[in-house]
């Protein structure tokens, strides 16, 4: 039997302990945290009457759009070549149901894959990430793992990469990523390559793609819950390659999908085609969330490594990973000698809601946590524009206040 979701049932316990009216730093959820551009929202009002079912793989005009949208990031793609769903969590589930063989997996990643793997039945080869990033095996540790995992029964088949990469908020180097790459070619895997964070690189470059290095066997998965904040939309859409092994798999996601969810929500396709055409307004609107996302990482980043946590520096995305193994005997001293009872004593003692480390594979001992930071912004809709439009989102109070709440848990973490 599948397990709560962590991070979703991390967001419901938060969420009740500030309506019963705690003061909760919530820092324990991935969600965008930034308020509907006017003009998206306009649209999907306009599409309100589209109440009639629609072809499984989206429409013709989404699917165009999408494919202009890869085209445009260096991905040659037709339109045949794209499937829409709602949300992107709904294709990874399709793809591990689909694509045979296990799942090779970094780890840490993100709770759910692992999940999906266990309700489809596959094994999880866990392989550790390397030292500079996260979303990816480390290539040095990857052909052995495999050759490990097959003497012990095991038929490795998918390997899953995510680039950017949640739960560490770092982008793997091209050279990671063509390495596990030749790796995965060599060993006849198939790449599910999750990019659902690669518009929001702080620095505005591309991050690389497995689909670059190994386009015959990679199928990437995205959608519209980060980028643009819309996670209550559920817009995902996922890329096979264009070759017989691509339009294969095409046919089973389809089966699939006709069987689970029929299709994505017609307003909802209205709403992908018109953001993935890449319109001022969207191109914008994500530019002002990636600075913003960049600045507020960046702090806290410095909370944490200041109070003596290991933290790899955030260059994607709204996620850190510190690691207070620097801290151990510190700890050790007031009762605290794993991620959970870290995560614990933060929430219950000091009012900061994080996720374990154990939550996304990595061992339980571990001193490690996730850390969002894009619930950060404000409360309200006002106060997330205010906080989005701000050339200095660090003093506004509500941001500042909630910098100043986390800095004095660490410093209280601290002290004992």
């Amino acid at each position: 039997m599948a397990m709560h979701s962590a991070t979703l049932a991390i967001n419901e316990t938060i969420q009740a302990r500030k309506t019963a009216g705690e003061k909760v730093l919530h820092l324990g959820f991935g969600e965008a945290g930034l308020p509907v551009p006017d003009g998206i929202a306009a649209l999907l009002a306009r599409a309100a009457g589209r109440n009639s079912y629609g072809a499984v793989v989206g429409s013709s005009e989404a699917r165009e759009a999408a494919a202009g949208w890869f085209g445009r990031r260096s991905l040659p793609t037709e339109p045949d070549q794209v499937l829409f769903a709602p949300g992107s969590k709904a294709l990874l589930f399709a793809l591990l149901a689909a694509l045979p063989g296990d799942l090779v997996l970094p780890c840490p990643a993100w709770v759910s894959y692992a999940a999906q793997a266990a309700i489809v039945g596959k094994r999880v080869i866990d392989v550790p990430i390397p030292a500079e990033c996260g979303g990816v095996p480390d290539p040095a540790l990857l052909e052995q793992a495999l050759t490990r995992a097959r003497t012990a029964g095991a038929n490795p088949g998918v390997l899953l990469l995510t680039v950017p990469d949640n739960p560490t908020g770092t982008i793997a180097p091209p050279e990671y990523v063509r390495e596990v790459c030749a790796i995965a070619e060599r060993h006849g895997l198939a790449i599910v390559s999750d990019e659902i964070y690669a518009e929001l690189c702080h620095d505005g470059q591309p991050a690389p793609s497995a689909a670059a290095y190994l386009p015959e066997r990679t199928v990437v998965t995205s959608g519209l819950s980060k980028s643009m904040a819309l996670g209550g939309w559920r817009i995902g859409f996922a890329r096979v390659p264009d070759n017989r092994w691509g339009a294969g798999l095409m046919r089973d996601l389809v089966g699939i999908a006709s069987e689970v969810w029929s299709s994505l929500a017609a307003p909802m396709q209205a709403a992908a085609a018109h953001i993935l055409a890449d319109p001022d307004e969207v191109t914008g609107h994500i530019a002002a969330a990636r600075r913003l996302h960049a600045t507020v990482a960046r702090a806290v980043h410095g909370e944490f490594t200041r109070a003596g946590a290991a933290c790899r520096l955030p260059r994607a995305g709204f996620y850190l990973y510190p690691d207070f193994e620097p801290v151990r005997d510190d700890l050790a001293r007031r009762g605290i000698t794993t991620g959970a009872e870290l995560a614990n004593v933060l929430l219950e003692r000091y009012g900061v809601g994080v996720l374990a480390g154990e939550a996304f594979g990595d061992e339980s001992r571990g001193l490690r946590a996730r850390v969002a930071t894009s619930l950060l912004y404000g409360e309200s809709a006002d106060e997330r524009w205010t906080a989005l439009r701000s050339d200095d989102p660090m003093e506004l109070p509500w941001i500042a206040g909630s910098l100043n709440h986390l800095r004095d848990a660490l410093t209280g973490l601290g002290r004992g």
